[in-house]
């Protein structure tokens, strides 16, 4: 048995983290690098992609500071329970439960997207007068065979 598929097996749970540049450019590249790292860990990446571009988006246009950079956190359980973390540098600027959007409008969707996906979602105090969005949902990984 390989080192990688025996950690994968014995460990409580796996970590990934990276702190982006709070551009469009980062917000992008948070969802590739989230679908590479769950890809990598087995686990089907279709709907973590969507909540991490909402929430990264989120980060860059809502809660970007000049200078400051935001954080991606990927946390997958033994119980196949993921959580993604978003923290950014406007603690001031807290998103709330989304209120009905009209369905052809053109902005406003990111969090019913987020709550769609996911089991439960919520925000959190960071650091330095930050916060974190952070978002729950249930994968199965597929173990290597062997």
């Amino acid at each position: 048995m390989s080192q990688k598929s025996l950690a994968q097996i014995t460990a409580p749970a796996l970590h990934f983290a990276v702190q982006l540049s709070a551009t469009r450019r980062g917000a992008r590249l948070a969802r590739l690098l989230a679908e590479r790292q769950l890809d990598e860990w087995g686990a089907p990446y279709e709907a973590a992609a969507q909540v991490v571009a909402e929430l990264a988006s989120n980060a860059v246009l809502h809660g970007r500071v000049r200078g400051r950079d935001f954080r991606l956190r990927l946390t997958l359980r033994a119980d196949h329970t993921l959580r993604i973390e978003v923290t950014d540098a406007r603690g001031d600027r807290v998103p709330r439960i989304p209120a009905p959007v009209e369905q052809d409008a053109e902005a406003g969707h990111g969090l019913r997207i987020v709550e769609a996906y996911t089991n439960r979602w919520g925000v959190a105090e960071a650091p330095a007068h930050g916060k974190t969005v952070w978002a729950e949902l249930v994968v199965f990984r597929h173990l290597p065979e062997g």
